[in-house]
């Protein structure tokens, strides 16, 4: 790793301790370290208002919605302390934020929520308490909540000349809420991922065409004497702006803890590029075929009421096939306001704005624009959107997404000069190339990937797809890209995860953060949920585990990637999902609690001694009272210290979380509580590494992780740590003891290590895992003479001083009031290590100027084995017959095997 500046790139000042540069294609702290950003999405739920899911038809909006306050997190009843907690007791440092148009600006074009701007601060500020970096994710999917998805808000509809209530009739837009009929809605049986959909339909094609596009393609439409692409432009940049003027007034957030911006999630190109409007795009990455699926032809005509027959695709074993053709006829509906809608003078009466007379409503605006004609239905100029009109054709991100972004840029550098830039084009799009002087050093490629066909068939099969190399046309035919066997899959996947990450190399020697990335959890009729099979299944997600293993496993490897999983979802449940169009992908529900009984309230003692209620937290009757957890020593360490009253310090480091009589038997109970899948994404890895990962690898089986780094002479750490060992802000679940290398004299070794994190959820003492499972130790057999865990038969005992530098180092460093937390069995190639909580550190020598570079490895495992839950078990009892064998590789009642 080149040494890394003392000046900022951006600004010329000098670079702090909380520093994180963007060079050499990695993140990299002021120590000259290579960082990994891994954490979540916070949250899927912000899509909308508390009490607002998309399955309740919310038609507040038409006149302002409401507020967003409560989003992501509940600042008033302790929740948030105890999500967040969980979060980074799972290890996950960086948080995506998520903040819709909507919730800026929900009252009216120019009315903003500041409001929900100071609470978002206030989020923030709590997220900086558990050491969380953060970047905000201005979110939207398929335009707004009221087409089908989420982001902009209600007004920007009618704005432009939309009547929202036509969507459902004329196919415009598939509305949860409305689903299938506005006349008879039955939300529920909405099928999986058919909102993707809405980007074929015209409401998003036209909103995403007047917004990236409304200079070229809609001339016409001007409104308050702007033409409608640089009008909502600049509602969307302003509300955004605003919020990063409020998050710089804080004073205490900026890179220290919100270090960056993302721009638009998941740009959609609209009908910019189409060559043949009788043809689907064959340049969107966003297309998905499922249900009935107009041409943008049809659409135009739909859209003015008129019968069309289309083709209905359907998604099969082995992907989406046309099955049928059908009709849809909107009796003469159309989506197209009337022009008494507008007012006097083409001034809206509701809304304010002025509407140029020669913007003519109640008909389609591509009618007006020459390009079908409504009488006839004859498409006039079939290849109107392709190119900008007089104008050399461009790749969409080039033409028309990146001036969007350099507006959108120049509005937030003003607020936070040491911004990271997190670059988001269309889903599997390539990125633009931008200028070093909009960049200044400081930036990272967003991409988001997802297992597209476990996604969409809700299954973990035996074969998959490379669908990024589908995308991008690498086959000839389809049957190409298919892959079989998890060997296979799992190649592919970590292939197309590698793709992605070179795609950087357009934008510049910047790293790459996957924003989203993630699996369904209501696989195969929601059977984990007990919902098929008499509940035979009930809690078990071991199909769940591996498809998302499959994917986390492709982010490690040589790929070494950052990334935030999609997503976390305080008030995920099994019936509504996340609550967005039954997406159902949180990693957390309440519902899967010990004790979810509905409306249970549980009373937390405070710091200060302040009663509270927490509705959120389902911890079982069964339980002892206690949670203990280690003492925060620095920000950045976990706590749950707000829940406690300091009559509650029980010494060595520990304090008890109280709530009521009822709570989590011990930090592995409450890190398991609610969490599905949790082996798959609660795993280890490297989160600060002096040289660079060359490979990850880790095996869930036997909990084996391993990792190999390259070291140069320049990797040497440029600066000393603080005296204090805790200091580091990777460290979490960190105790008060001494480092038994803080004294190290040998030039060769960086005081600064690197640092690992060991999950408790794999590495958990026995005696931990039997608590939590009421199972008996002395069947462990791990027991000391005393009947307490012996920390000797876990740890090495200490070297003799007088051997090899290399012996192998292990100093538990937790309170001396229980046994210790951890484990493992740890081997390296070289170099010292020690363990603090979660966190193991790793010293080793650095190579001298002119030498070779050094390779060096560790490997970690769970001495006592693989850690085994009730549901595993029984499980595998299930698995002990041929019948149970199949049952788990084969879907529904069709056998792929035998």
């Amino acid at each position: 790793m080149p040494l890394v500046p003392s000046i900022s790139p951006a600004t010329g000042n000098p670079t702090p301790d909380h520093y994180i540069h963007t060079t050499n294609d990695s993140f990299v702290d002021n120590y000259g370290r290579t960082l990994l950003l891994r954490g979540v999405n916070l949250s899927g739920a912000d899509k909308a208002p508390v009490n607002r899911p998309s399955y309740a038809l919310d038609e507040n909006g038409e006149n302002g919605g409401e507020s967003f306050v409560g989003r992501p997190l509940n600042l008033e009843d302790g929740s948030a302390d105890v999500h967040l907690a969980r979060l980074r007791g799972w290890g996950f440092n960086t948080i995506r934020y998520v903040v819709t148009w909507e919730a800026l600006e929900h009252e009216g074009p120019g009315k903003y929520d500041f409001e929900f701007m100071d609470y978002t601060v206030e989020v923030l500020r709590k997220c900086k308490e558990y050491g969380f970096k953060v970047y905000i994710d201005p979110h939207q999917d398929v335009w707004s909540r009221f087409s089908g998805g989420s982001g902009a808000p209600y007004w920007t509809l009618p704005a432009c000349g939309i009547d929202a209530k036509a969507f459902v009739a004329t196919q415009a837009a598939l509305v949860h809420a409305e689903y299938p009929t506005r006349e008879n809605p039955d939300p529920a049986s909405i099928p999986a991922m058919i909102w993707g959909t809405n980007y074929n339909r015209l409401v998003s094609q036209t909103m995403f065409t007047l917004f990236f596009a409304g200079r070229d393609f809609a001339p016409k439409c001007i409104i308050d004497g702007q033409n409608i692409q640089d009008w909502l432009q600049s509602h969307f940049i302003e509300a955004l702006g605003l919020l990063a003027e409020r998050i710089r007034d804080a004073g205490d957030l900026l890179d220290e803890c919100v270090i960056g911006w993302d721009s638009m999630n998941e740009p959609f190109e609209g009908m910019c590029g189409i060559d043949d409007l009788h043809q689907f795009s064959k340049e969107s990455t966003a297309t998905l075929k499922k249900g009935p699926t107009p041409t943008p032809a049809q659409g135009f005509r739909l859209g003015m009421g008129q019968a069309q027959e289309v083709e209905y695709w359907e998604f099969g074993a082995f992907g989406p096939h046309m099955a049928k053709m059908v009709t849809i006829d909107p009796k003469g509906t159309k989506i197209w306001a009337r022009p008494e809608d507008e007012g006097e003078d083409g001034v809206n009466t509701k809304w304010g704005w002025r509407r140029d007379p020669g913007w003519t409503q109640g008909t389609c605006i591509w009618a007006s624009h020459g390009v079908w004609d409504v009488e006839s239905g004859d498409i006039l100029k079939p290849d109107y959107f392709y190119a900008a009109p007089g104008k050399t054709k461009l790749p969409f991100v080039e033409q028309w997404w990146k001036p969007h972004w350099q507006a959108f840029q120049k509005r937030i550098k003003p607020h936070h000069p040491e911004c990271i830039w997190f670059i988001q084009p269309p889903v599997f799009s390539l990125p633009p190339r931008v200028d070093g002087d909009d960049l200044r050093g400081r930036c990272c490629y967003s991409a988001h990937y997802y297992d597209g066909f476990t996604l969409v068939s809700r299954h973990w099969n035996w074969f998959n797809v490379d669908a990024l190399g589908v995308l991008r046309h690498k086959y000839s035919h389809v049957v190409q890209a298919i892959r079989v066997g998890e060997k296979a899959i799992r190649e592919s996947f970590q292939g197309q995860l590698g793709a992605l990450k070179s795609d950087a190399k357009i934008i510049g020697d910047f790293p790459t953060i996957i924003g989203e990335i993630g699996i369904p959890f209501d696989m195969d009729d929601k059977r984990s949920y007990g919902f098929t099979d008499g509940g035979k299944h009930k809690g078990d997600y071991s199909r769940q585990q591996k498809a998302l293993d499959a994917s986390m496993n492709a982010s490690d490897g040589p790929n070494a990637l950052n990334w935030t999983l999609w997503t976390y979802c305080p008030d995920s449940s099994h019936m509504w999902g996340d609550g967005w169009n039954m997406e159902d992908l949180s990693l957390w529900s309440q519902d899967d609690t010990k004790n979810s009984l509905a409306g249970l309230s549980l009373k937390l003692d405070r710091l200060g001694g302040v009663r509270s209620s927490a509705a959120l937290l389902k911890s079982p009757s069964a339980l002892s009272s206690e949670l203990r957890l280690p003492r925060l020593a620095t920000a950045s360490s976990i706590s749950l210290r707000t829940m406690a009253s300091p009559e509650d310090d029980v010494g060595g480091g520990m304090k008890v979380l109280r709530a009521g009589e009822e709570s989590w038997k011990n930090a592995y109970d409450f890190l398991t509580d609610g969490a599905r899948a949790v082996k798959a994404f609660c795993r280890p890895w490297p989160i600060a590494t002096v040289g660079t990962p060359k490979d990850i690898q880790f095996t869930i089986a036997n909990t084996e992780f391993k990792l190999t780094v390259v070291v140069l002479p320049e990797d040497l750490p440029k600066k000393r740590p603080e005296s204090n060992p805790q200091s580091s802000s990777s460290s979490i679940f960190s105790s008060s003891s001494s480092s038994l290398c803080e004294d190290l004299d040998d030039p060769t070794y960086p005081r600064k290590p690197t640092e690992i994190y060991l999950p408790l959820v794999h590495y958990a003492h026995p005696s931990l895992v039997a608590t939590t499972y009421g199972q008996s130790l002395s069947a462990l057999g791990e027991l000391g003479p005393d009947g307490e865990a012996s920390v000797s038969q876990i740890f090495p005992p200490p070297p003799d001083p007088n051997g090899s530098s290399t012996t192998l180092v292990a100093v538990p460093h937790w309170p001396t009031d229980g046994p210790c937390p951890l484990s493992v069995d740890v081997e390296v190639s070289d170099g010292k290590w020690e363990i603090y909580g979660q966190v193991l550190k790793w010293w080793y020598p650095i190579p001298q100027v002119g030498e070779e570079p050094k390779e060096y490895t560790i490997k970690v495992k769970r001495a006592s084995g693989a850690i085994k839950t009730l549901e595993d078990e029984e499980r595998e009892a299930r698995l002990a017959t041929v019948g149970g064998w199949c049952e788990e590789s084969c879907s529904g009642s069709s056998c792929t095997i035998m």
